[in-house]
């Protein structure tokens, strides 16, 4: 405690007026230590007697640092407020040196917090304009690395980790036939009674079996379990692979020679390849079964009747062409996913948003190819 008062008593102000002007000469040592007592006492020193000017003299300073340096400044600024010219006279070099860091850096630099802009429509629509088309670009350049990185495996069977596609097959498939077959056959009650509510107008409810058949195999199945699929797996790829690339994993990868699209992306889009055709004939099923539960217990009508009129309605065409969509689906499911994983690079803040991303853009994917496939099956047929 001593020791802190005389390293505070270490100084010594004195003062004269000439004229209208105070001057005040400094000898000791100022610096953060004892920075509230001198800068108290210089400011009452002017408040008390009012002059017109001053002078602060720095000859006898024997230390100085940046703390004393911005607490002058200070006190030139208070004496400014009060209509008062204060200058500094004798500085040396070393006390210029600090004051000009003061001056330079602290004083001059801008400040760290961003500035926040007001933007237009126009500026608005081109920032977004421009985030969708490095999207595109970055997407467009992952499944060209995709592409690549299936056909190595393709030429090299040896290469492929089977253990990982059959893991990831358990999670995107297995996992997800409660899940499938309960929305499959809800969609088939909703279905089978809404068509009914509207056939039945006009005598026609024996065409129900053939509409919900028809509807289910067609579009609802695939996109159905393709969206499902999505928002289980699509995300869980995404956070995987994300929380890879913030552990520095991926690094490791790439630095012990191993391809990261390859070794992580290839099982899981294999994975998605395999069983999502397959949860799709599963969604198909509990979605017909749904209807046949309808179809018998509000239509009148048996099951071997129901099941004839469906059988009617349904060709090994529309099968094919329903599972090849639910191929493309799960390509766009598992790609998207793991190319917004291989995105990620801020930490946990970015895994949440890119999982989000990655659901989002995998859904609107898969409606917009639903769409193409649509008008092309139809011409096709």
């Amino acid at each position: 405690m001593n020791d802190q008062q005389d390293r505070q008593k270490r100084y010594q102000i004195s003062s004269r007026k000439q004229d209208s002007t105070l001057l005040i000469c400094l000898t000791g040592e100022f610096g953060l230590n004892n920075l509230p007592a001198f800068t108290g006492e210089i400011k009452n020193l002017f408040r008390q007697q009012k002059p017109g000017a001053l002078d602060i003299d720095f000859s006898g300073i024997t230390y100085f640092d940046s703390a004393a340096a911005l607490a002058m400044i200070q006190i030139q600024k208070a004496a400014a407020a009060e209509n008062i010219v204060c200058s500094f006279r004798n500085l040396n070099n070393e006390t210029k040196g600090i004051f000009s860091v003061i001056y330079e850096e602290a004083l001059s630099r801008a400040p760290l917090k961003d500035v926040i802009k007001r933007e237009n429509l126009v500026m608005q629509i081109g920032d977004a304009s421009i985030r969708i088309f490095q999207d595109a670009v970055n997407f467009i350049t992952f499944f060209g690395e995709l592409l690549f990185a299936l056909a190595y495996t393709l030429r090299h069977p040896q290469s492929l980790r089977i253990k990982d596609v059959l893991f990831y097959m358990k999670r995107a498939g297995v996992d997800g036939l409660p899940i499938v077959g309960l929305i499959s056959m809800l969609i088939g009650l909703i279905l089978a009674f809404m068509s009914y509510l509207q056939l039945r107008l006009i005598g026609a409810n024996i065409y129900v079996p053939s509409l919900v058949s028809f509807a289910l195999i067609k579009e609802l199945g695939p996109i159905m379990t393709a969206i499902l699929v999505a928002g289980r797996s699509g995300s869980a790829f995404a956070a995987e692979i994300g929380t890879m690339v913030v552990n520095e994993e991926v690094d490791a990868l790439s630095t012990m020679g191993f391809d990261p699209v390859r070794f992580l992306a290839v099982p899981k889009v294999l994975a998605a390849a395999i069983v999502v055709p397959v949860l799709t004939l599963y969604a198909d099923f509990f979605g017909n079964i749904g209807g046949l539960i309808v179809g018998i217990t509000g239509l009148d009508l048996t099951a071997n009747t129901y099941i004839i009129q469906s059988l009617k309605t349904i060709t090994v065409f529309d099968i094919v062409t329903s599972l090849i969509k639910a191929v493309f689906f799960a390509g766009i499911i598992a790609g998207v996913g793991c190319q917004k994983g291989f995105q990620v690079r801020a930490g946990a803040q970015d895994v949440g948003k890119y999982t989000t991303s990655a659901v989002v853009t995998a859904i609107f994917l898969i409606v917009v190819a639903d769409s193409i496939f649509a008008v092309m099956f139809y011409y096709m047929r």
